[in-house]
């Protein structure tokens, strides 16, 4: 008799910890579709400026495969937290980011020297760009899959895993 009460009363905490685990991720999943409502969705925005380090950037010739758009500022202790993991991504994978709102190209070219940062970046001085995309706050993730379409929108911390991830499903 005290085993099967014990098993029932075992079997009632997995089944209540597993409600729990279900209503946290569809918390998360709620806060994240909150956050992105007013992103770019489907094909994305125009993108069409010169990077840093002087190249020409024209979204439309770097479709074909995934593609991370990541939006960042300089002002932004979130995005310090996350620039390792989009260093070592943008090494990887293809990428450009754009920093937003963080100053001029040498306040931007500074920064980069001062944290060693090498991705490709493009300044967005006015946040002219990040408006069009429906970027409010940083960092913000968009993963364009082959086609070109906007398949995956971060808003906040992600992490290498995570956006690893998301690219290999952008891929599928």
């Amino acid at each position: 008799m005290k085993n099967n009460k014990k098993q029932w009363l075992n079997l009632s905490r997995i089944w209540r910890l597993s409600l729990q685990l279900l209503l946290l991720v569809a918390i998360i999943i709620g806060v994240n579709l909150w956050r992105t409502r007013d992103a770019a969705s489907g094909p994305p925005p125009p993108l069409v400026a010169t990077m840093l380090d002087g190249v020409y950037f024209d979204l439309k010739e770097h479709l074909g495969k995934p593609l991370f758009v990541h939006f960042w500022a300089e002002w932004c202790p979130i995005c310090s937290l996350e620039e390792g993991s989009i260093e070592s991504l943008s090494r990887d994978y293809a990428m450009i980011t754009i920093a937003m709102s963080s100053g001029d190209d040498d306040a931007v070219r500074a920064y980069m020297h001062q944290n060693d940062l090498s991705f490709k970046v493009i300044n967005d001085e006015s946040g002219h760009i990040a408006q069009q995309w429906g970027v409010h706050a940083v960092p913000a993730t968009f993963i364009l899959d082959a086609a070109g379409d906007i398949r995956f929108v971060e808003m906040g911390y992600s992490s290498r895993l995570g956006l690893m991830l998301r690219h290999w499903l952008a891929e599928k």
